[in-house]
Order: C-alpha cells, then structure tokens, then sequence
C-alpha cells in the first residue's frame, strides 16, 4: 500500500483546511447554513449581519419569536423594542451555538460605546438571557466597541463578572494595548476597513498581501502580545480578500465571511504560518503601557482610527435603527391582530 508524501496531501488539502491547522477559523455570519456548511470552530455576529439574516424568510420564526418576548415583557414601547432586539440577538446566537463547538460573539449596542455602566448592563442582561436557555456564559463572548469606555466594561465584565469579552471595531495600536491591560479574552482588530481608509485616503490603491496596511497592523499587535505574554488573543476580522487571510495564517483567529471560507475551500495552493510566537518574541517592540490620558492622545494621533472607529459605531448604530424599524411595525401588526 502506497503513503501520500506530505507535500502531496498537503495540495490535495484545502487552503481553508490548512489554515484550521495553524489558526482557529471563525465564520463571520448569521447564516446558519453557512456556518453548517464551513464547519469553523466559532462564529461571529454584529448587528449588520443579524439585521441581513432578520430579512431572510428562513429566520422569520425567530424574528416573530423575540416579538412576542419583548410584549409579553411589557413596559413602554422604547423598553419592549430593547427586549426583544436583545432576545433576537441570543436567539440567533443560541441557533448557531448548535452548529458549532465553540463560542459566539453577541454584541452590545453601538449606542452605548461611551457608556461604560450601560454597557455592562446590556452584556449582562444578554449573558442572563444565554443562561436562561441552558447555554453557559464561557459559550459566549460579549462585543463590545473598542473606545476607551469599552474597554473599561471590558475590564469590569471580565473581572466582577467573570463574562469574556470581544473587543471589536479596534484599528490603533493604543486601542489593542489598552485592551490587553485590561485582560479582555479577545480583541478584533479590523484587516479590511484600515485597507479600505487608506485606499480612499493615499494615492496608493492597490497593496500587495505583506504590504497592506491592514495585515501589518495585525501582525505588529499579535507580535506585542505574544513578545510580552498577555493572555489576550488576537483575532483577525474584516478581510477583503483571501491574500489577506493568508499573510495572517499563525494569528490565534480569524473571522472570515462565508464568501471567503468559500474561495479558500476551492484554493489548494500551500499555507504556511506567517505569525509565530518564535518570530514575535525575536521583534524589536518595547513594552508600552497606556493610562486614560496616553490611550485618547496616542488614538487621537492615528487619524485612520479615529475615523474608522466612528464611522464604524455610527454604521452599527444606524443598522440597529434599521432593525428596531422592522421591529417595531412587525410589533404592531401583532398587537393589532394582523
């Protein structure tokens, strides 16, 4: 009986299932069927990608589900819509806790990015929600936006609480040593849009994979956390194309739409790790610790950041304005017998 040489299988393999080997795949998504036919070990939702699965006819039920929740809840209008907004996004999380092994990412309203205590409020009351359907808090990682007063209810949810956090929306290198210092489990740095500002924003409007800007933010932050040992994990988020996802293969995540875990299952070209412990702690990175002051004037001193931050929090809030919308002339057709 003949062996396959390991450079044969290796090209037999997917370049998604390659990746598996050295990087923990996350379907970005709420398409159910995506994430059963992707097999990734976590997923991550937003209120985007629950506002596009929310108008999908399969999901209605779920839909119609969180109505009735929200009204049996009682209360005025504003608070009913809050209720079942929070009771849809577990629900979507709880369909997909049955699809995969890991965790899923539920978000925190966008709304609240600087509202520290409200933000603990929510996460807490969506945890409160996953414990009532059976599903214990480790299953799931609360997003939050990677502001100063984000990361703060980062800080307090993972330390009071015990509740793990997703640090999401986080484009600084300020942003991701503030989050590591307040020992979040996870930060989200995003690949793709940091491209995108500089495509928009440079005279240079096509990169190469190890020269995207995006990509090299990601690697410099996973170098700083592996060099120093912090125990938050990087998982890169928000990819435009797969050369993208390559040059990040090692990071301890990676989040990536359903397009793209599709053109990677069709790819057979060969993996190799780009990120390694090995590598990160050979860099030459000093050691940086930021107080409140030193985090908003480092942030403040990458204009990409900023303007992707806020434009990245007012795009969540308006999809979530998009989705109370729905909500609420679905609410009334049901209050009126429709």
């Amino acid at each position: 009986m003949c062996s396959v040489s390991p450079d044969k299988r290796r090209k037999m393999e997917s370049a998604l299932e390659q990746l598996k080997k050295y990087t923990v795949v996350v379907a970005d998504t709420g398409d159910f069927n995506a994430i059963e036919e992707y097999k990734p070990q976590d997923a991550t939702t937003n209120p985007s990608l629950i506002l596009a699965a929310a108008k999908m006819a399969a999901y209605q039920h779920l839909v119609d589900q969180a109505i009735k929740y929200g009204i049996a809840k009682g209360g005025p209008e504003e608070e009913q819509v809050t209720n079942t907004m929070d009771k849809l996004f577990v629900s979507f999380g709880l369909e997909i806790l049955k699809k995969i092994p890991g965790r899923v990412s539920t978000e925190v309203d966008a709304r609240l990015s600087y509202d520290k205590d409200e933000m603990v409020a929510r996460a807490l009351r969506i945890i409160a929600l996953y414990e009532e359907a059976g599903i214990k808090k480790d299953r799931v990682l609360i997003k939050l936006s990677s502001t100063w007063e984000g990361i703060q209810a980062g800080r307090e949810l993972e330390k009071t609480h015990g509740v793990h956090c997703n640090m999401t929306l986080l484009f600084s290198f300020a942003q991701a040593v503030a989050c590591a210092e307040a020992k979040v489990t996870l930060i989200s740095p995003f690949v793709g849009r940091i491209m995108d500002w500089y495509k928009e924003n440079t005279a240079q409007k096509s990169y190469e994979a190890h020269e995207d800007p995006g990509v090299i933010s990601v690697t410099k932050i996973y170098n700083h956390y592996k060099k120093y040992d912090y125990t938050t994990v990087v998982m890169g988020a928000s990819f435009r194309n797969t050369g993208e996802v390559k040059a990040l293969a090692g990071c301890d995540l990676l989040t990536i739409s359903p397009g793209l875990l599709g053109e990677l299952s069709k790819d057979h070209s060969t993996i190799t790790p780009m990120l390694t412990i090995q590598k990160a702690k050979a860099c030459d990175l000093e050691k940086v610790h930021l107080d409140e002051k030193d985090f908003r004037w480092q942030h403040n001193e990458d204009r990409m950041a900023v303007e992707k931050l806020s434009d990245g929090i007012r795009k969540f809030a308006a999809d979530a304005i998009k989705l109370e919308t729905m909500i609420k002339e679905k609410m009334l057709n049901v209050k009126n017998g429709q």
